[in-house]
Parts: C-alpha cells; sequence; structure tokens
C-alpha cells in the first residue's frame, strides 16, 4: 500500500506524516508492504519529499544569501540519473534558501530577495545536472525576481547605470535589464513547481495578495505593484500568465527565463512516480492538516484521489480538521483528529502520536477489508 500525504501546514512535514502513518499501520498489520511516497507542491517541504520518494537522492550542502542579508547554510537535492536525465535532476527549493520562515517574525519587506534561490540553482547548474526541478513556494520577498536572475547572470541597472540594491526597493528602481548574461538552461530543461496562479500585477496580483504576509503596508503595496509593472516592460514574458504573481514576482522571472511553471503537486505526483506506484496498491492513504472544498479542487489530496479511481484502488484519508460540507464520498474511510477524542490530551497535543493512532485505526478498519 502506499503512503502520499501532503505536509499538515506549520505542525509536520510531508515526509514526517507517510512514516509515522506507516509506522502505525505497520504496528497493526507487519505483513503488508509499504511504499512512501509524500506529496509536496512546491513550497516548503518539497526537497524532504523528494528525498523520501525517491531512492538514491542525495543532498547537496550550500551557502547562501538568505534573505535577511547574511549567509545562511542550506542544500539543494541531487535525484540519481534517468534516461531522461542522464546527468541527474537539480530539485532546489526557494523555502529553504529565500523563504519566508527563513526571516522568523522579523519581515523585510523591501530588503529581503530571492539571490539565495538563485545561488542554489547556480551550484545545481555548475554540477552539471541535466534537468532542474524548481519549487518557489514559500518566498520572503517581492523583489520581482531580480535577485534570483542577477545571480544567474543578469544584470539590473538603475538611474547612471548602476546595480540596483536588494529586495523591493531595488526593484523599484530598476530603469534597465540586461539578460545577456543569463546562464544557459540545463539539456533536459526546467520545471517550476508553482502552487497559485495569480498573475503578476492589478487586484490579485503579487503585492496585494502575498505582500501583507510580508510585510508590506497598504500604501508599499500600491508603490510595489507599480514597480512590478514597471519591471515586467523589461522582461520577455506575459505578467497576465498564470502564476506570474508567484514568489513575489519570481514566476514572472522564470518564464522570462523561458522556464515553464506547472501546477507543483501533479509536477511533484509524476517525478517520484506516484501514479505508477497507486496502480500497483491495494490501498493509498492520502490527506493534509485541513480538508475543506479547496483540497478537492487540485491540492494533493485530490491529486491522489484522482489517480487511485483511475486505477480502481480504495483511498483513505487522514487529516488534523475534516469540514463535513467537504466531498468524502470518494474515501473508503476517513480520520481526522478530533475522532481520536477518546485518546489522552497530552498524546493528542502530540501530532506524531495521534498520526500513529490514526494509522492503526486505519489498518484495523482497511486492513480487514484487504
Amino acid at each position: 500500500m502506499v503512503f502520499a500525504p501532503d505536509s499538515f501546514k506549520g505542525s509536520i512535514p510531508a515526509d514526517e506524516v507517510a512514516r509515522v502513518l506507516a509506522a502505525g499501520w505497520g504496528s497493526v498489520r507487519a505483513g503488508d508492504g509499504l511504499i512512501l511516497k509524500p506529496m509536496a507542491d512546491g513550497g516548503e517541504g518539497t526537497l524532504n519529499a523528494f528525498e523520501a520518494a525517491v531512492p538514491g537522492a542525495c543532498w547537496m550542502p550550500v551557502t547562501v544569501p538568505g534573505p535577511a542579508g547574511v549567509d545562511i547554510e542550506s542544500s539543494w537535492l541531487l535525484l540519481p540519473p534517468t534516461e531522461d536525465a542522464p546527468d541527474g535532476t537539480g530539485v532546489v527549493e526557494l523555502a529553504s534558501t529565500s523563504g519566508i520562515e527563513l526571516l522568523g517574525s522579523d519581515r523585510r519587506p523591501w530588503t529581503a530577495h530571492t539571490r539565495g534561490f538563485g545561488r542554489a540553482i547556480v551550484a545545481a547548474l555548475d554540477h552539471g545536472v541535466s534537468r532542474l526541478v524548481l519549487g518557489i513556494g514559500s518566498s520572503a520577498s517581492t523583489d520581482g525576481g531580480i535577485g534570483m536572475l542577477t545571480e544567474l547572470g543578469a544584470r539590473f541597472t538603475g538611474a547612471g547605470g548602476a546595480p540596483v540594491p536588494d529586495g523591493a526597493g531595488g526593484m523599484s528602481g530598476v530603469l534597465a535589464a540586461d539578460l545577456s548574461g543569463l546562464r544557459s538552461l540545463p539539456e533536459a530543461g526546467v520545471v517550476v513547481l508553482c502552487d497559485v496562479t495569480n498573475p503578476l500585477t492589478g487586484p490579485v496580483g503579487a503585492a496585494p495578495v502575498f505582500g501583507p504576509q510580508k510585510g508590506l503596508t497598504a500604501d508599499d503595496i500600491v508603490e510595489v505593484d507599480a514597480a512590478l509593472v514597471r519591471l515586467a516592460r523589461l522582461l520577455p514574458a506575459n505578467p497576465s500568465d498564470t502564476g506570474a504573481g508567484a514568489a513575489g514576482g519570481a514566476g514572472l522571472a522564470l518564464l522570462a527565463r523561458g522556464a515553464p511553471l506547472v501546477p507543483g503537486a501533479v509536477a511533484v505526483g509524476d517525478l517520484i512516480g506516484l501514479p505508477a506506484a497507486i496502480r500497483d496498491a491495494d490501498l493509498v492513504i492520502t490527506g493534509e492538516g485541513s480538508f475543506d472544498g479547496q483540497s478537492a479542487a487540485g491540492k494533493a489530496p485530490d491529486l491522489v484521489t484522482r489517480i487511485a479511481a483511475a486505477a480502481n484502488v480504495r483511498v483513505g484519508l487522514v487529516a488534523g480538521r475534516i469540514d463535513r460540507t467537504a466531498e468524502l464520498g470518494r474515501f473508503a474511510a476517513t480520520m481526522s483528529r478530533p475522532e481520536l477524542a477518546g485518546w489522552a490530551t497530552a498524546a493528542m497535543s502530540s501530532p506524531q502520536t495521534w498520526l500513529h493512532e490514526a494509522g492503526r485505526a486505519l489498518a484495523s478498519t482497511l486492513g480487514r477489508q484487504a
């Protein structure tokens, strides 16, 4: 059977969810073959999901300029060679190089940047990978991706032809963009995992929708949105394209580089071999922190369920909270944290504890039907 949960955001990453659920199941049905295929959509936890699902994946340490203006120790992930990528695939995550979680509570709306993400991409290119997979969720900045592109060889200048500073503040002063020095893409191309569909600018663009969580005030949003409009005129990409506003405008920067943006969960599923694993399984367990109507509209549990339905494989759902208005008829069984309320309060405070018990409970019900 296959365990393919998403992360329980703010609580426990997908790879740990899969591991603990499988341990709970195995404590009841020790003879079952268990396969872990944790899911991700391009945000925080993407590297861990790949590492857990792809045998032979290797962590590659790298020092990068963090969004707070100091160097940080990070990593990218090297996936083993395949027929399509004979020199391996490099998976680089914006969240762990230029992500908002790296700032803690200290938001830096004008100076946070994407240089760290660009530096890690350069490290993967220098290693000689055949393909890049880039996850662009959880950005700390709204710099239009100029930090990333600068690390890749672009040059953004302002008054007097001087390079602009980092961050949204620097982007606001960009008058010219020289992309002639950009690094070449690897032979097998680039896949950009994107979990949002917002355009670059306008009422549902990068600044109005995501700026507040990065520290932009209402007045700041007006200024940054106008700066993004000006930047878009300098880059060979359409600011209205789906996902152009992702990661504070890094989506547009990647489109300008010729890197396509794809729905993150679908691409991750394909890259980790999820469809094949489900086709060979008797049962798949998926889940996320809060399952509601949006979960049935393209998120990881929806993808897993659709793949399983096509293969006529039963699905179990585990979630911290299940909105009972959500469509649950597709699941052979569901399990949420409140349903385990009979367990001690102390135990319930630990997500690992109740996930283990959820695995045990599902094994006791669904296992008998196998």
